[in-house]
């Protein structure tokens, strides 16, 4: 078996340049903060996307720059770090308006001496000057610059090409056979590795009382009951705004890849400090890639020292993750081995959920009973109309719903369709997706 590995494709330039704007374009929906104020993107974006169908991760570079910084191209330095550690392919975007820069003069200066591919996008060329300008930028030696607007939608597809062009013809990652693929995330210092250490009953990743100590992600082929599970062990996620430059930013988009790798997720938390913002930001990287989700309770060795009941605990993380209500919850000590067996069992009842599917003319009849007895409201003089629904694929489950209008499905009826379904198939642990087709809508 060769690894799924998806090529990760990181956009990098300056404040400014249009990063968001592009990394919204290809991802084709709006997902990134844009502004014309320099440095608005504050937050980690990474989505999986595909073009011309060839899938692959796009990172918008300008998300790793949490706190801007009075050296401007100190923010540029720590983006390329991430990118030419991390990435298959890299964009680097210039803006034509402006013309070279010295930040782009330095930023080509260190991508040059890195051997991953880069394809150099000269932004802002929305009129003929600007893309007879963009040649200014063959002084860079980057190569051939391609004149683009992110904006207009002008020039994509010629970038898209010359990036593709850099993904390996064929998989190149050797990784084990194994029924289940299962990531262990969260928070640095909440017992990872550790917990990693105590399944496998041997020192296969680094125990540390220092957050961040496991830089890479670390597998181990394990057997319980007659099951193979590939574990995939990942350096911790920060809490936004503390991620420090340099190796720590690697940890993240490492994390990141490990739950693309992944058909389930472990989060991780402590015991200690019950279901924090952190912890539930990290849910969401989880399920925007559709993944199993199993939300783990660590250091529980330590709840009478806490005060703490299963009850209350239970509430807590409840509370915290209503948005995941379908999420099992675990209570583990990765200290003294207590609830693996029981986290192992339910990482398999999770992918078998994950990767079920369900019989078709079962699945209309349920939905279209469904709708009958609870129909969408009306909206002025038209109404959502719902003609069926099919199952897709599984891992993930998939369902598309064939409508009058996709515009017209209100998210609070969306979630009524959802829990019709898993008041059906139950699906625990795994996130369903949901699709709308509306009448000649592709």
């Amino acid at each position: 078996m060769v690894s799924s590995i998806k090529p990760l494709v990181a956009i990098v330039g300056r404040p400014n340049v249009g990063k968001s704007t592009l990394f919204n374009r290809l991802i084709g929906r709006p997902t990134a903060i844009v502004s014309d104020i320099a440095g608005t993107t504050r937050d980690r974006i990474m989505l999986e996307t595909e073009w011309g169908g060839y899938p692959f991760i796009l990172v918008d570079t300008g998300g790793l720059d949490l706190f801007p910084e009075t050296d401007l191209w100190r923010q540029v330095k720590a983006q390329i770090d991430v990118a030419i550690d991390e990435a298959d392919v890299i964009i680097m975007l210039v803006d034509s308006n402006a013309g070279i820069t010295p930040g782009d003069v330095d930023a080509a200066a260190a991508l040059r001496r890195t051997d991953t591919p880069i394809v150099l996008a000269a932004n802002k060329a929305d009129n003929d000057r600007r893309q007879a300008d963009a040649v200014e930028f063959y002084e860079l030696g980057m190569g051939d610059p391609i004149p683009i607007s992110a904006y207009h939608n002008y020039g994509i597809e010629d970038m898209m090409a010359a990036v593709i062009a850099h993904f390996p013809k064929e998989p190149m990652f050797p990784e084990p056979d194994s029924d289940l693929k299962l990531a262990i995330v969260g928070r640095p210092n909440v017992g990872k590795s550790l917990l990693l250490n105590s399944i496998t009953g041997q020192q296969r990743a680094i125990v540390s009382d220092i957050p961040g100590t496991t830089r890479d992600t670390l597998d181990t082929l394990i057997v319980h009951n007659d099951w193979s599970t590939l574990l995939i062990d990942t350096a911790g996620i920060r809490r936004r705004g503390s991620v420090d430059q340099g190796i720590e930013r690697y940890s993240v988009l490492r994390s990141m890849r490990a739950i693309d790798r992944a058909d389930v997720a472990v989060l991780l938390m402590d015991a200690s400090e019950l279901a924090s913002s952190q912890d539930t930001h990290i849910a969401k990287y989880i399920l925007d890639e559709f993944k199993g989700i199993i939300l783990a309770v660590n250091k529980w060795d330590l709840a009478k020292e806490l005060d703490l009941t299963l009850e209350q605990a239970e509430k807590m993380v409840r509370d915290r993750f209503r948005f995941v209500t379908y999420a099992p919850i675990c209570f583990v000590s990765a200290l003294d081995g207590t609830g693996i067996n029981e986290l192992l069992g339910t990482a398999k009842d999770v992918y078998v959920e994950w990767s079920k599917g369900v019989p078709r003319y079962d699945l209309k009849r349920r939905v279209m009973n469904a709708v009958a007895e609870h129909p969408p409201t009306q909206s002025g003089r038209h109404s959502l109309k719902i003609y069926g629904v099919t199952m897709d694929k599984t891992s993930p489950p998939s369902f598309t719903f064939y409508v009058n209008s996709s515009e017209m499905v209100h998210f609070s009826y969306a979630r009524y369709l959802e829990n019709t379904i898993r008041s059906a198939y139950e699906f625990r642990g795994s996130p369903l997706r949901m699709r709308f087709r509306g009448r000649g809508e592709r």
